[in-house]
């Protein structure tokens, strides 16, 4: 027997790249690839993009010219660009970096293993297509092979809002849903693998609306379905739109066993004319107001958000603003950056706000942050949490894994093992994760 092929994926970005990243090694793996954590041994290297980051672009070409030496050492070497930065550039990144051999979108990776063969025939191969054909059926079905406690699964792509800030519609393009009994029958498989927690993904998770057996099913719909599949004991999903948070949805989050008391749903700005700018369609008010609701069905729920600071056209006032919303929320975890253009988007042509000022305002914006996400965890210590166990600790005998709040908890249990699922009395809080014993 020949020996296995070796592929070499680096991901970058959100979750779904992780969730394509597997789905992309399973699909190579018809063609004989084994996953290596080495490029310097791969006989195909897959750089799976993010663009939603400045400059994404020009650092993806700053990593294939790390490459040159290896492509120069092994001619037969494969080297592809996938994801929304292959999707922007398409045939010019071939053009500016001749040794890539491969450009696939996220829309196309299911055709990945024809792709590799015209590969190993000499030729270039190149998909940024948007096909009208479900890639997800047309993957094969996923190896039986064990899976970690945790696992990612995509229900919902695209997005129809068309932020000023934001290049997904154009790189995922419209939004687009998953029927509900492929996604069921995902879960059930990856749950006979062991997994037993699943995040549902989508660039705007809460607007899924996939074909089910009545007509089209909302999220929450969904999460009912999956809340009766047996072994399964724990779900969450990321990232919501306020303006998809429907009634049914903000139930669920009450009275759903597996739902997770945890929610991402990001607002980016306190201020409601730079919320207009950003063609965020919602208010400051109504945002608080989604907030108090979603607090009255689960008033444990910890929540989470995302925050653009230095948007064009952001005044003292419209930063202050943001200020009094996060100070008003006081949320347990949240996400901040410093706003960069993103070519192609509205809000690049608009005039900039300076980079000191935009630093300086990040800069306490994450101080008051910090300050709300430690009051909360500290808080945490007395109480008694569910821990699923991840992984091993750093220390001998110490375990690690997540609370139902997203907490990372750690124990010093020899008799614990990865998987397993048990209350744990909160002891101590330190700078990212809390400590405790098992009960």
């Amino acid at each position: 027997m020949s020996e296995p092929k070796k592929l070499f994926i680096k991901t970058y970005g959100c979750q779904m790249n992780v969730y394509d990243s597997e789905r992309m090694a399973e699909a190579l793996g018809g063609q004989g690839y084994v996953e290596t954590k080495s490029a310097d041994d791969a006989d195909m290297i897959l750089l799976n993009t993010c663009h939603i980051r400045e400059k994404a672009a020009e650092k993806v070409y700053s990593e294939l010219g790390r490459f040159k030496g290896l492509k120069a050492d092994k001619p037969d070497l494969k080297i592809g660009v996938a994801g929304c930065v292959a999707q922007a550039e398409g045939e010019e990144i071939m053009r500016r970096q001749p040794l890539v051999d491969l450009v696939v979108g996220p829309q196309s990776y299911h055709r990945l293993p024809e792709m590799e063969a015209k590969t190993r025939a000499g030729e270039k191969a190149l998909d940024t297509d948007f096909p009208e054909e479900d890639k997800f059926e047309k993957l094969k079905n996923r190896p039986k092979a064990k899976r970690g406690p945790t696992a990612f699964l995509t229900v919902q792509e695209g997005c129809d809002k068309f932020c000023a800030f934001c290049v997904v519609p154009y790189t995922r393009g419209a939004e687009v849903s998953r029927p509900a009994d492929r996604i069921i029958r995902e879960a059930q498989d990856l749950v006979e693998r062991g997994v037993r927690e699943i995040t549902l993904l989508g660039q705007n998770v809460n607007a899924y609306h996939g074909a089910g057996p009545n007509g089209d099913m909302t999220l929450a719909g969904l999460i009912w379905e999956l809340n009766k599949v047996d072994g399964l004991e724990r779900i969450r999903f990321t990232t919501s739109h306020p303006n998809d948070m429907d009634d049914a949805l903000i139930e669920a989050h009450g009275t759903c066993e597996k739902l997770m008391p945890y929610l991402h749903l990001p607002v980016q700005s306190g201020s409601d004319k730079i919320l207009k700018r950003m063609n965020r369609s919602h208010t400051a008010e109504s945002y608080l107001r989604l907030i108090e609701r979603i607090r009255e069905a689960r008033p444990d729920i910890l929540m989470s958000g995302d925050f653009i600071v230095g948007f064009p056209e952001e005044t003292d006032e419209d930063f202050q603003a943001t200020l009094d919303l996060v100070e008003e929320v006081k949320y347990g975890y949240a996400y901040s950056f410093k706003y960069s253009t993103r070519p192609g988007t509205p809000a690049a042509e608009r005039p900039q706000v300076d980079a000191e000022v935009a630093d300086e305002r990040l800069q306490r914006l994450q101080a008051l942050i910090t300050r709300h996400q430690r009051v909360i965890q500290d808080s945490m210590v007395g109480k008694t949490v569910s821990v699923l166990f991840e992984k091993s600790g750093r220390q001998p005998g110490q375990m690690v894994g997540k609370s139902e709040y997203l907490h990372a908890v750690h124990v010093s249990d020899a008799d614990l093992a990865r998987g397993d699922l048990r209350k744990v009395r909160i002891k101590s809080s330190g700078a990212n994760s809390l400590g405790g014993d098992v009960i």
